[in-house]
């Protein structure tokens, strides 16, 4: 099978069929045993309810009749979130001819990537839609099937991506923007920069989103230190929040300007999600620089990590994996490994507005496995994961790796992907 065509989900067990019915995967008992923390523990953790019931050390929980996973030589950590994504275009590169926006199309391209993004470990997954022009709303009532398609998979919210929202023709735009919000997009975005009046188009968002309590997601390169300091004067006050990304435009500013942006996105509260992976179609390729992450971490912002593209006009090879992007954080961006991989799991649940995870009594259960015993090396070698969502194992990728009869690959002790045994 391709890998652009992703298996269906495995049963789990005693968790019903794929496409599962959340509330009974919620009710489902799992036991997790032999799980290696980040703190070198190594722990049984036992689910239900969606949620983390106990930690404990190996053997130390009761387990009558519970299902269980054999998580020996994995590393448990809190499941990535994908802060960034563009279902609606995903996996549209090898396109033969124009691309096809029926809604049929659309939901098969949204609901696969989500489910590639899931395997990786992303258990909830932000797209950004656009709407208007010649497709109108199409797109988005596709997505938003594609979400219901997956409940009890993975959580799929939809950011409605108007092009244009002032002046004559932007009153279209506008008036489209409230109908998406009514049919359930759940957050508010858009690309000030491309509109004649960014400031107008940010007045016009920001009070739309006040006026439905959404919170906002905007695609801007952040190259206009100005336009920054008007987005940070007007969203300041403005809850749920405001988000904004991919912001390389701020790597090529000089280091005082990018500093002061820095310092007024901070004490604005604005969020920024950056894409190590390179820019997403929706900035028509503006800049292929990463924000300077560093910077505004130091200014005190809160800075999440997203994939961007996946095989679209963006990124013809996109991946969607959030351990990529973390990756990249740690190579490239001057990030520690564990922050990198806080940049695409707490910092992305955050700025999506999720619930905080941890590997605690009482956190929600979304978690990944990857074969590994520390962050550093989950991230360059991470190719075995095992996926739970509300207390479920939903995905599962096992690698295996080999070498030829030699002692020398044995004296060596090189690292490889060990065999799955089964029930792991």
């Amino acid at each position: 099978m391709s890998d652009s065509q992703p298996q269906q989900p495995f049963q789990s067990p005693r968790s019903g069929n794929g496409n599962g019915n959340a509330a009974a995967a919620e009710a489902t008992t799992l036991l997790l045993t032999g799980a290696r923390l980040t703190d070198g523990r190594t722990v049984d953790v036992r689910l239900g309810g969606g949620r983390i019931q106990a930690v404990g050390t190996t053997g130390s929980l009761p387990s009558p009749a519970l299902s269980r996973v054999d998580l020996t030589g994995y590393l448990l950590l809190p499941a990535p979130a994908e802060p960034h994504a563009h279902g609606d275009t995903a996996l549209t590169a090898d396109a033969d001819g124009p691309v096809s926006y029926t809604p049929d199309e659309v939901q098969r391209r949204a609901t696969e990537a989500a489910l590639l993004q899931l395997g990786h470990g992303a258990t909830a997954v932000r797209s950004h839609v656009r709407i208007g022009d010649v497709h109108g709303l199409g797109p988005m009532e596709a997505v938003l099937q594609a979400r219901r398609s997956l409940r009890g998979l993975a959580d799929l919210t939809a950011v409605a991506v108007p092009r244009l929202l002032t002046g004559v023709a932007g009153a279209d735009g506008l008036a489209m923007l409230r109908d998406a919000v009514k049919m359930g997009a759940s957050v508010i975005g858009g690309c000030p920069d491309l509109d004649p009046d960014p400031t107008g188009f940010l007045e016009a968002v920001l009070e739309l989103a006040a006026e439905h309590g959404c919170p906002v997601d905007l695609h801007t390169d952040g190259d206009d230190p100005g336009r920054l300091a008007r987005l940070a004067a007007m969203a300041g006050g403005l809850r749920p929040g405001v988000t904004i990304g991919p912001c390389g435009g701020l790597a090529r500013l000089p280091l005082d300007a990018a500093a002061r942006a820095a310092d007024q996105l901070a004490a604005a509260g604005v969020r920024v999600t950056c894409l190590p992976q390179g820019d997403c179609a929706a900035l028509e390729r503006r800049g292929l620089r990463t924000a300077p992450v560093r910077l505004l971490r130091a200014a005190g912002v809160r800075v999440a990590a997203g994939s961007g593209a996946l095989r679209d006009a963006g990124n013809p090879v996109g991946r969607g994996d959030p351990l990529e992007a973390a990756y990249l954080l740690a190579s490239q961006g001057g990030l520690r490994a564990a922050e990198a991989y806080e940049s695409v799991s707490g910092c992305a649940r955050e700025v999506m507005g999720l619930p905080e995870v941890r590997v605690e009594a009482g956190f929600p259960a979304e978690l990944l496995a990857v074969r590994g015993d520390r962050i550093a090396g989950v991230l360059s070698l991470a190719y075995s994961r095992i996926v739970i969502h509300r207390g479920r194992v939903v995905a599962r990728t096992s690698a295996v790796r080999e070498y030829c009869d030699s002692a020398v690959a044995v004296a060596l002790d090189l690292p490889r992907q060990g065999r799955t045994e089964s029930g792991t």
